[in-house]
């Protein structure tokens, strides 16, 4: 110990990185200034020097609250100058000091310091010996382990018992965390301090066990690869001596030969031989040659030249489409449109059909159809919920697990350069911040572009021109502008309970018997059976419910076959609900009974048309209008406006002229948690408002859909086909609609026409005088064009005054 230290001043060094302890001798170099100068004064002047850790390392001109309050009093043995203006230094711990405070900051650190007595530890008691033995193995394992500590370091350890001077001489030596080593410097207790450092010493003893177990995994790794590098050279060299004439190896050879007999266009050959040379220089199992490798094996797979031979016998096409399918007139006289024209000439290009209608209308099985009719392969990509441009690009081939794009990939699956791709659900795209795959797919889309189709992986321009694309969708609006600007689009309508009929007695139900192992002579099922099945169990566009009602039928009359011996089963509209349950529609329930503020309306949904009641009701109030059923902004200024044209007419209908001060009006559509919104609503909220006010009922055998102007005028609107198969199927059979809709009867399904009565108009008296029961205006609004001619119906051309 230094004698008369305490409270003195003396030259202070701030360490970074570094911890002095007591009773060792620590060398280190020196660059700072300031440093350096208490070192020269404390070796001039044969005085101690405070070597105290500074807790931020980046702190060049460190100040007193940048120091541990606990350091080491040290006395410099010697100086050593290096080249330029550092200096090294061997110093020796002699005890430890409390920072009181700095008293000099230039020209270099002056601090007072109180000398910290360090307490005996007690001899031969059995924690103490424990400590001091654990202490003794566990640094023995950390310098197996390490390979910077000599054996000198372990000997210097063994040979002391005092745990003090044990446990500051191993963490002097040891590698820790400044924090770490701070903490054992500041315990003065010399059985706490060694207690501490083995805990220190433990845990950097397991992870040098870690590091050992990984280094030594790496290395048997290493030397197995290059243990196979070097017998494959050694092989080389044999097979040289031997007089072989080796060249390269087998898999170079095959590659060589598949690139010669693809016979592939001159820029894809020179890029696979290039990558083959790359190939030839790698080392076997290298991460490059195993990229090169799949690179080569995929660019081979895909057909650039071979095509499957094309049928365009039209009448032998027209067969099979009509074989798969009922109906759908429209898609297939554009396939055989596109047929005879190959016929004549072969210069045509790929064609991009896009489909579009509600679920279940036979939207993808055309599109195998299209297929099968030209002896085309068929891919089918499923573009639903896809966000990423690399799903239709693919990914650069450097990358871990690269692989082309979905297109490329479907014209491998395919087999030829020429077949029809089917890209499901082209309406449900999505887009984030990996980019916008519907802009990707422009250019596979575009006939223009898509000759030289580039994919990531690839590299390389791929023909797409031949491809027939097909795409389907349910809603047209889903589907980005620019993309819709490159396809032909093609609608598919709801099916008509008759199409239904046809379609289950041709497809739907053999195919169902014939999955559940039925013959014709043990299940027969009637017409009416096939109907009343359509109409009370299924509520669709298309026919994917009919076919599992269809199939619970089966499942019920092989259950009945294999459990009560039955040879025939018989399906009747009579029995019906014994194999399908309670009905769940009634639609001879609709049309019959006429009420007061309730009317039913017509509307389009992605699955196809629906019929949506709309009720009103008056209360006593104050003229505010209420509008309830999740409406959306366009149903609610529909309703405003034909508040305010009723208003505008109220004496002409009837209606007390100051209804607007006194009474409330409540519209509500019901199923409020479905949203419903669009431009066709206007006249239905309007005879509903009428209605109510006046206290007529209206007829619940009439259903309309039509927009509404300020003035009356009845406006077109859209869907009419689909709204007119809703009202069939609700037993409706008279239909208002917009006179400039009239043109729009061609379109309907003429099994439809046939069974509705339809009746065009073209200003709102029109509509209230066929659709309440009992006549209400008392003068027609002589100011609107057209409300002088008679109402004109499909069923009455001369028309009838109302």
């Amino acid at each position: 110990m230094i004698e008369d230290i305490d409270n003195i001043s003396m030259p202070a060094l701030a360490l970074r990185g570094l911890t002095a302890y007591p009773q060792t001798m620590i060398h280190f170099d020196v660059g700072r200034e300031a440093s350096i100068k208490a070192l020269e004064t404390a070796m001039n002047d044969s005085s101690p020097i405070f070597l105290v850790t500074q807790k931020d390392i980046r702190e060049e001109k460190p100040e007193q609250n940048d120091l541990f309050s606990v350091g080491t009093i040290s006395t410099v043995r010697q100086i050593l100058r290096l080249p330029g203006k550092s200096i090294r230094v061997m110093v020796e711990g002699v005890a430890r000091g409390r920072l009181v405070q700095l008293t000099q900051a230039e020209p270099y650190l002056v601090a007072e310091v109180e000398e910290m007595l360090t307490p005996t530890a007690s001899k031969n008691k059995p924690k103490e010996e424990a400590l001091v033995r654990r202490a003794y193995e566990l640094f023995d394992r950390y310098v197996d382990l390490s390979p910077k500590l000599t054996p000198d370091v372990l000997v210097n350890v063994m040979s002391s018992e005092d745990p003090g001077y044990i446990a500051d001489y191993i963490a002097q030596n040891m590698i820790m965390r400044v924090s770490d080593k701070q903490a054992i410097l500041e315990e003065t207790r010399p059985i706490q301090r060694l207690t501490k450092l083995l805990h220190f010493l433990s845990r950097e003893v397991e992870i040098l066990d870690i590091e050992q177990d990984i280094q030594t995994k790496v290395q048997e790794n290493l030397s197995q690869t290059q243990k196979d590098i070097m017998l494959r050279e050694k092989i080389k060299v044999i097979q040289r001596e031997l007089g072989d004439d080796y060249q390269e190896d087998s898999d170079s050879k095959i590659y060589r030969q598949k690139i010669k007999e693809a016979k592939l266009p001159e820029q894809v050959e020179t890029k696979l031989m290039k990558e083959l040379s790359n190939l030839e220089r790698q080392h076997f199992g290298s991460a490059e040659s195993t990229v090169i490798r799949n690179y080569l094996d995929i660019c081979l797979e895909l057909p650039w030249n071979k095509k499957t031979k094309e049928r365009v016998d039209i009448n032998l096409a027209k067969k099979y489409l009509d074989q798969d399918h009922f109906g759908l007139d429209k898609v297939k006289e554009r396939m055989l449109e596109f047929l005879a024209v190959k016929q004549m000439t072969s210069e045509i290009g790929g064609e991009i059909l896009c489909l579009v209608g509600p679920p279940g209308v036979g939207k993808t099985s055309i599109a195998m159809s299209m297929a099968r009719s030209m002896n085309r392969n068929i891919a089918r990509i499923s573009l639903g919920g896809v966000h990423d441009e690399a799903e239709i690009r693919g990914h650069r081939k450097t990358y871990v697990g690269a692989m082309p794009g979905r297109i490329i990939s479907a014209i491998k699956e395919a087999g030829s350069k020429n077949p029809v791709i089917l890209l499901d659900e082209i309406d449900k795209l999505g887009r984030d911040h990996r980019g916008d795959p519907s802009s990707a797919l422009l250019e596979v889309l575009d006939s223009k572009q898509n000759k030289t189709f580039r994919d990531h992986f690839l590299e390389l321009p791929f023909d797409l021109s031949e491809v027939l694309f097909v795409t389907t969708a349910n809603r047209i609006d889903n589907i980005p502008r620019p993309l819709l600007d490159r396809m032909e689009v093609i609608e598919l309508s709801s099916y008509t309970d008759e199409e239904k009929l046809q379609i289950a007695k041709q497809y739907l139900l053999p195919k169902e018997m014939k999955r559940h192992g039925l013959k014709k002579r043990q299940m027969q099922m009637s017409d009416d059976a096939i109907r009343e099945t359509i109409v009370s169990y299924t509520r669709e566009s298309g026919v994917r419910l009919l076919e599992r009602k269809l199939a619970t039928i089966c499942r019920k009359v092989t259950m009945n076959i294999v459990s009560e011996s039955v040879k025939t089963q018989k399906v009747t509209a009579g029995n019906l609900e014994e194999f399908l349950g309670v009905r769940t529609y009634h639609p001879e329930k609709n049309g019959k009974e006429n009420r007061v503020g309730v009317v039913n309306g017509l509307a389009w949904t992605s699955v196809g048309g629906t019929l949506l009641e709309a009720e009103a009701n008056v209360l006593t109030g104050n003229g505010k209008i209420e509008l309830t059923g999740n409406l959306g902004d366009v149903m609610k200024e529909s309703a405003k406006a034909a508040f305010s044209y009723i208003r505008s007419r109220a004496s002409q209908l009837g209606i007390d002229t100051n209804f607007y001060k006194e009474k409330d009006i409540h519209v509500h559509f019901p199923e409020g948690a479905v949203p419903k919104d669009g431009p066709s609503a206007g006249i239905t909220v309007t005879v509903a408002m009428v209605s109510a006010l006046t206290g007529t009922p209206v007829r619940g055998d009439v259903a309309m859909t039509g927009e509404i102007s300020l003035r009356g005028r009845v406006l077109p609107i859209g869907g009419l086909k689909e709204k007119s198969m809703a009202a069939l199927r609700n037993g409706i059979h008279t239909v208002i609609i917009p006179s400039d809709n009239e043109k729009d009867l061609e379109d309907i399904d003429p099994t439809v026409r046939a069974s509705l009565h339809f009746i065009c108009v073209s200003h709102i008296d029109q509509v209230v005088s066929v659709a309440l029961e009992q006549p209400v205006i008392t003068q027609p609004d002589k100011n609107e064009a057209g409300i002088s001619e008679p109402v004109r119906s499909k069923s009455n051309p001369v028309g009838i005054r109302q």
